[in-house]
C-alpha cells in the first residue's frame, strides 16, 4: 500500500524498515535548533534534511526567503538520501507538519508519488510506543540522482499571479496578525496579497491531538474559501511557501486536489514595491 498524504504512526511502525524517514524539524528563529533536536533523539533510521541548506535555492533578495532549489540540485539531494523512484518517503518534524509538508510538496515537484507525512509528527510516533534514539542514522546506500519525471506539483510565478488577482481563490497560510499587516517580523512590507484569503494553516489541525482534522471536517472548512471554482483553481501561499504547502496537504488529505503553489509567496512578492498590497481583513 501506498501512502501519498499522511501516514499513522501506527502503519509507520507496522512498515518496518521499508520507508526512506526523513525528519525535517526547523525553528525559523534559531536555524540550527531543527537539527539538534534531531541529534538529541529521532525516530530510529531517519535523516535530517534542513530546511536552508537542503530544501532551499540561492536567495537573491528578490526571490523569497525560501526559494525553491533548481531540480537537478534536489535531485542530488533525493540521491544522497537512497531515494529512488520506488522508493516510500515518510517526512515528519516537531511542529505539527509544518516544514514535513514543504518536503511532501517538494517529492510531488519531483515527481515522487509515494511520500507521505508522519500525522502529528515526533509526538505521534512517542505516544504509539515508538522509541527515539540519539544513535547515528546508518550509513544510506546512495542511489544516482533522482531521475528527470513529470512533476505532480503545479506552480505559479509573481508574474502570472499578478495577471489573476481577484479571478481565482488565493489562500493565505500565515497567522492573522500578519495577514492583516498588524506585524510583520520578517518581510519587507506588512499586509497581504491583494484579494487573498487567509487560512491559518495550524488550522488544519485538531487543536487536542495535534493531528489533522477529518477530510470531511476539511472539505466543510474549505469549501466557502475555494467556492464554485474548484480546488484546480486555487492558489496557495504564505511567508515563504513552507506553510502554504501545509494547507495544500491538507486539501490533498480532504480529496480537493491540484491546486497551486505560489512558492515566492509574501517575501518575494514584497520584495518589489511595485506591486500592490493590501492590509486589514
Amino acid at each position: 500500500m501506498a501512502f501519498t498524504t499522511l501516514i499513522t504512526a501506527d502503519q509507520l511502525r507496522a512498515a518496518g524498515a521499508g520507508p526512506v524517514i526523513i525528519d525535517a524539524s526547523f525553528d525559523l528563529a534559531d536555524t540550527s535548533a531543527g537539527e539538534a533536536s534531531w541529534r538529541e533523539g529521532h525516530v530510529p533510521g531517519s535523516l535530517y534534511l534542513h530546511l536552508d541548506r537542503d530544501l532551499c535555492g540561492p536567495k537573491t533578495g528578490r526571490n523569497g526567503r525560501h526559494p525553491l532549489p533548481e531540480r537537478a540540485a534536489f535531485a542530488a539531494t533525493l540521491g544522497r538520501c537512497g531515494i529512488t523512484p520506488r522508493t516510500q518517503v515518510v517526512t515528519l518534524d516537531r511542529q505539527g507538519g509544518m516544514y514535513a509538508a514543504r518536503l511532501w510538496w517538494m517529492l510531488r515537484w519531483m515527481g515522487h508519488a509515494e511520500v507521505a507525512v508522519l500525522d502529528g509528527g515526533v509526538a505521534a510516533w512517542t505516544a504509539a510506543g515508538g522509541a527515539l534514539t540519539a544513535a547515528p542514522a546508518a550509513a544510506v546506500t546512495t542511489a544516482a540522482n533522482y531521475p528527470e519525471r513529470a512533476s505532480l506539483a503545479r506552480t505559479v510565478t509573481a508574474e502570472a499571479l499578478l495577471a489573476r488577482l481577484g479571478r481565482a481563490p488565493l489562500l493565505d497560510a500565515r497567522a492573522g496578525e500578519r495577514f492583516r499587516g498588524e506585524v510583520e517580523p520578517l518581510d519587507n512590507a506588512a499586509g497581504h496579497i491583494p484579494g487573498a484569503l487567509n487560512r491559518f494553516f495550524n488550522d488544519n489541525l485538531d487543536p487536542v491531538t495535534g493531528r489533522f482534522k477529518t477530510p470531511a471536517q476539511l472539505r466543510v472548512e474549505f469549501a466557502p474559501l475555494i467556492g464554485a471554482q474548484g480546488a484546480v483553481s486555487v492558489v496557495h501561499q504564505c511567508g515563504s511557501g513552507v506553510t502554504a504547502c501545509h494547507n495544500l496537504l491538507a486539501m490533498e488529505h480532504a480529496g480537493l486536489a491540484g491546486s497551486l503553489l505560489y512558492p515566492g509567496s509574501w517575501s518575494e512578492w514584497s520584495a518589489d514595491p511595485s506591486r500592490p498590497v493590501a492590509q486589514g481583513a
